[in-house]
């Protein structure tokens, strides 16, 4: 069965006349009758009697709401269609870590905002490894994460590097650990650690580390808050292991440090991914075009520093050494 069968089929219904019939279909009226003919072949029934006037038989006036439902479903799937690439969507859904959604989208959502002011934007801050997947089960249209190369390998998966930070070591003031300038990863072994949630980049990103080197890692407590953190560390004992953009608010307070680690330094990439298919839209290709231009533009202006963030050799600046208004955000 064949759209243009039904298409025919409802026009002849409608006029009553295969020749009328041939006005609203554009084609002859032998063409009209070929459609008829085969469409009645497949249901098996006469949808029409051959009078001077076709009129619907028994078969034809079942099939009629059929075949106009059938018909109005096409119309409305290539109307949202065009519609789509005419970047009329309804809705964005990105997926964002949490330092990204405070710091760095802001300025991004409203200039998308007044480019697209019908398009519902809908921001939802998560773990990368979380953000990916739900990603990948089309729950969203794009995510900003810590990049995992085994989730964004596949070939439809388009991925655009943001910026980079290192991974530094928070710990209370009186830590054994302060007397380091830069921390030997065993030193690190040897006190518990607060490590984040599962479904949180940095979380198998510390865990791979310990592995590369050989050392055990202990993870006493499981957080996702920036907050959390620092309650626990301030305990005493507690080690954390954390981007730099977490930790910069550390400076101002007098209970916590920061060291860097000794090489092999840890650092954490930030991306924006997204799928082939999705930058067909051109709302989605816009959003797009404003994170590179501005998150990258914000790193370079002093937000996230190049200098700060990839430092040479990595990690041999530690955070006391950020200017204070060149911060990035706290938030994880």
């Amino acid at each position: 069965m064949r759209l243009e069968q039904l298409q025919a089929f409802l026009a002849v219904a409608e006029t009553g006349s295969f020749q009328q019939a041939t006005q609203i279909c554009h084609v002859t009226q032998s063409t009209i009758s070929r459609q008829i003919q085969g469409l009645e072949a497949e249901l098996g029934l006469p949808l029409f009697h051959r009078t001077s006037q076709a009129k619907l038989t028994l078969a034809g006036e079942r099939f009629l709401p059929r075949a106009r439902k059938i018909c109005q479903e096409w119309q409305n799937a290539t109307t949202e269609l065009t519609e789509l690439l005419e970047g009329k969507q309804s809705e964005l859904c990105v997926a964002a870590i949490h330092s990204v959604s405070a710091q760095y989208l802001p300025p991004v959502l409203q200039q998308f905002c007044q480019h697209y002011p019908s398009v519902q934007l809908r921001v939802t801050a998560l773990g990368s490894d979380r953000a990916l997947k739900v990603l990948k089960d089309g729950l969203v249209d794009l995510a900003i994460v810590m990049n995992n190369r085994f989730l964004t390998a596949s070939p439809e998966m388009v991925v655009d590097r943001l910026y980079q930070e290192p991974v530094e070591v928070l710990m209370a003031a009186a830590h054994p650990l302060t007397r380091y300038a830069q921390v030997p990863w065993s030193e690190l072994s040897r006190y518990p650690q607060v490590v984040f949630k599962d479904g949180y980049g940095m979380q198998r990103l510390v865990q791979e580390q310990f592995q590369r080197c050989a050392l055990e890692l202990k993870p006493l407590v499981e957080l996702n808050t920036l907050d959390g953190f620092r309650g626990m560390v301030r305990q005493g004992e507690f080690i954390a292991l954390l981007p730099r953009s977490a930790l910069v608010e550390v400076i101002h307070d007098v209970t916590l440090a920061v060291r860097s680690t000794e090489e092999p330094r840890l650092s954490r990439e930030v991306v924006l991914v997204t799928t082939q298919d999705r930058l067909e839209i051109p709302p989605i290709q816009y959003f797009r075009s404003l994170v590179q231009r501005l998150i990258v533009d914000q790193s370079l202006d002093g937000h996230l520093d190049p200098k700060h963030l990839d430092p040479k050799p990595a990690g041999t600046e530690s955070i006391a050494d950020l200017p204070i208004e060149s911060a990035p955000s706290p938030f994880l």
